[in-house]
């Protein structure tokens, strides 16, 4: 759903104030993060405890609180564990239901909205952010994240737009290219982001994130070869980060590589997405290592169900079609993710569950946004031309 490293810019805020940097990945050497991965050989441990110490004599200690969340949300993005989310929360609990927290909290915020798929309730707090800070220049890249997400496009590209004044020239560059590239204009949109690679002195994370662009909007234009050297330079740089990895096994998947998805996945069985892609994998090699893994999904999918939200629709609507081979139900999962999210995956989710239902007017929706926002994907349009009367 979400942009990698869509708070590039953001990290350690403040106070009043967002420091504008490369992503924040906390110094400290170390400190356990009680009942989740963390062990004391992990960078973040000791920063992690000893705040959590902190914030227990004074859990309004506004900077420290703040420090704290950015932790749990970069922990989030690299393990894919929603329950990083919620240790976020609580910890921004003295403020969270204050309709105007300080501007470090409503950033904050709006991005746990934003992981939680409560997009609306994020795009309210980025505009109150840019209201008392219109010069945030991660409120915008963060709205046009969002708005993209939810394909409104021309919103998207004016946020972009006032980035060219706010961030620096490659980031305001990596949101118009990301949006042109989805839009029509991918062979412009990657010479402009391969030219920005090519110059020295990007932080690695941010080199990450151009090249997770690069490879997915070569991916979806048939350039596999350069998709795959994109992907496997971003996996060098950012290591074990659940959105590369996710988007990189996709890849493999779609050509037929499920072997090197074992290798890739074989022990990142936390995240659901990540243990969704290991099934699929085993699924295609006709390994019994998948019954149990289509259990584990079973049981989460359910809990989640039960705690309401939106968070997994896209990868239930897969496991049901792929795993589960229940097309109807695969179709209504697919109808109400893209209610709330229309980036092509889940386009590609709601075109195959309704060829597969044999309902294929369901598919009108997405079959209208693909042409009239001239989205470029070969495969969604591959599976578009399955349908009667289609014309590109």
């Amino acid at each position: 759903m979400w942009r990698p490293f869509v708070a590039m810019l953001g990290c350690l805020i403040v106070g009043e104030t967002a420091l504008m940097a490369e992503p924040y990945i906390p110094a400290q050497d170390s400190t356990v993060l009680e009942r989740l991965r963390l062990n004391a050989a992990d960078p973040v441990a000791r920063q992690t405890r000893a705040l959590r110490k902190e914030l227990a004599a004074d859990p309004r200690d506004l900077t420290k609180a703040v420090q704290l969340a950015a932790i749990y949300l970069h922990l989030s993005r690299t393990d894919g564990d929603p329950r990083y989310l919620g240790h976020a929360q609580a910890t921004l609990a003295p403020w969270w239901p204050e309709p105007l927290p300080p501007p470090p909290v409503l950033l904050l915020r709006a991005t746990i909205r934003q992981r939680l798929h409560e997009f609306d309730q994020a795009l309210t707090d980025l505009d109150r952010l840019i209201q008392r800070q219109p010069a945030h220049a991660q409120a915008w890249l963060t709205k046009a994240t969002i708005l993209q997400v939810q394909g409104r496009y021309g919103d998207a590209r004016r946020s972009c737009q006032v980035l060219v004044r706010l961030a620096a020239r490659h980031v305001a560059l990596a949101c118009a290219a990301d949006l042109a590239g989805l839009t029509g204009q991918s062979q412009a949109a990657r010479e402009s982001l391969k030219r920005t690679l090519s110059r020295p002195g990007l932080p690695a994370a941010e080199r990450v994130w151009l090249l997770t662009i690069l490879a997915e909007m070569s991916e979806r234009t048939g350039a596999a070869p350069e998709a795959e050297r994109f992907f496997t330079e971003a996996l060098r740089l950012a290591g074990k980060d659940h959105y590369v990895l996710g988007a990189y096994a996709d890849f493999l998947l779609d050509h037929d590589r499920p072997r090197e998805v074992l290798a890739l996945l074989q022990n990142e069985v936390r995240a659901d997405g990540l243990l969704l892609r290991l099934a699929l994998a085993e699924h295609s090699l006709g390994l019994p290592a998948e019954n149990d893994h289509r259990t584990m999904l079973a049981a989460r999918f359910a809990a989640a169900r039960e705690r309401g939200g939106s968070l997994h629709l896209r990868e239930e609507a897969r496991f049901t079609l792929a795993l589960l081979r229940e097309p109807d139900r695969a179709l209504a999962l697919a109808q109400a993710n893209w209610a709330i999210q229309r980036e092509p995956w889940d386009a590609r989710l709601l075109l195959a569950s309704a060829l597969a239902s044999g309902k294929l007017r369901e598919a009108a929706p997405v079959l209208d946004w693909l042409k009239r926002h001239h989205i470029e994907d070969q495969r969604l349009r591959l599976l578009a031309a399955k349908f009667p009367g289609w014309t590109s």
